[in-house]
């Protein structure tokens, strides 16, 4: 199947999740926030499998065992902490309206019309998608399991912030309809990413793998764990809940492994 295919192919699936905030409008915000912690806890294990038992082996076998792969990895991480600070890619934890904005119950339709940190929310959100259509369009010309894993990776990160992100959109002032509108716009342009990697071809892929290694490390740990250390760890039986669902999600990147031998 060609490579051009199953990267704008799953880039498209990773879009459609925009669309998550259209399911949370039923949900009153208690039960939205349990749903997401879980999905959160999934993905800190996906990122970190992904990264350190695919992307990072892999960047070493395609780059050499020297320095510059480490490098590389780190400037994944420094890279997307500045990206983070300039464009606001924060996942709103710290605006718990944006569950309430998520299930309906924000500020949409106020006369004041949207307000400013939803449009730049939106900004970022754009930005964010671009990148990441690059990063699974890249993994994909390395090769189809690493496109997989990256894929999934990418996936099981943007569902609890594709939530996050419609409701600011929706606490910023916009109606539901809109927000759900533009946030699948915003989502649409990973595909362009997507097409500008696969264009640059395979030398700039295997650049890309450390790079996007390091991007899985900081997210999972700046912004992920925190999270649930934050809100999720009152009691044991969460706690054990939150160490479960890492460890399926690192278990679902170490199977493709497993089955391999």
């Amino acid at each position: 199947m060609p490579v051009w295919f199953l990267a704008l192919g799953s880039v498209f699936v990773i879009s459609l999740v925009s669309l998550a905030g259209v399911f949370t409008l039923s949900l009153g915000p208690a039960r939205l926030e349990r749903a997401v912690f879980l999905l959160v806890s999934f993905a800190v294990g996906a990122m970190l499998g992904g990264a350190l038992l695919h992307l990072i082996p892999e960047a070493y076998e395609a780059l050499g065992d020297g320095a510059s792969t480490g490098a590389l990895v780190l400037g994944g991480v420094m890279g997307f902490f500045v990206l983070e600070k300039f464009l606001h890619w924060r996942h709103q934890h710290d605006v718990p309206e944006a569950l309430e904005g998520a299930t309906g119950h924000g500020h949409a339709g106020h006369a004041h019309g949207t307000e400013p940190f939803a449009a730049l929310n939106l900004a970022g959100t754009l930005a964010h998608n671009v990148i990441d259509g690059a990063i699974v369009a890249a993994a994909y010309l390395v090769s189809v399991e690493t496109g997989l894993v990256a894929t999934a990776a990418v996936l099981l990160h943007e569902i609890p912030q594709e939530i996050g992100n419609f409701g600011v959109l929706v606490y910023g002032g916009m109606a539901p309809r809109r927000a759900l509108l533009f946030n699948f716009g915003a989502g649409l342009c990973g595909l362009l990413g997507a097409a500008l990697a696969l264009v640059a071809g395979r030398e700039a892929a295997d650049m890309l793998l450390p790079i996007t290694a390091g991007a899985f490390l900081y997210i999972a740990g700046s912004d992920l764990i925190p999270e649930l250390n934050r809100r999720h760890s009152q009691s044991a039986a969460k706690s054990a809940w939150q160490l479960v669902m890492m460890l399926l999600g690192a278990g679902v990147m170490a199977l493709p492994l497993l089955l391999d031998q």
